[in-house]
């Protein structure tokens, strides 16, 4: 099992930009498929972006081109850079764990609000 620890999240006028990070505590954090979700308020939680153990990438269409995941497998880390943020992409942001056929793992998340 894995523990997950988001920052980065805050209060950003439309059209700046976020940092997200996702810190992991174990110890092979390189195997495992990570992603970022997102759950605004009334709405059901929804997969934003998505960095698998091979580098490659998959993103929603709503944030594609502004928003990019990366990791660091030295830090455990998964970062999301968001640019260009429009008031649709508040939410908290929740970081995500595919631990393969042991289960997943979530993040207790951080918040994004955008100020139109």
């Amino acid at each position: 099992q894995e523990q997950l620890v988001e920052s980065g999240g805050g209060l950003v006028q439309s059209g700046g930009s976020l940092r997200l990070s996702c810190v992991a505590s174990g110890n092979i954090f390189e195997a495992y498929d990570m992603g970022w979700y997102r759950q605004a308020p009334g709405a059901q939680r929804e997969l934003v972006a998505i960095i698998r153990s091979n580098n490659s990438t998959n993103y929603a269409d709503s944030v594609k081109g502004r928003f990019t995941i990366s990791r660091d497998n030295a830090k455990n880390t998964v970062y999301l850079e968001m640019n260009s943020l429009k008031p649709e992409d508040k939410g908290v942001y929740y970081c995500n764990a595919d631990l393969g056929v042991i289960g997943e793992d979530w993040g207790k998340g951080t918040l994004v609000t955008v100020s139109s």
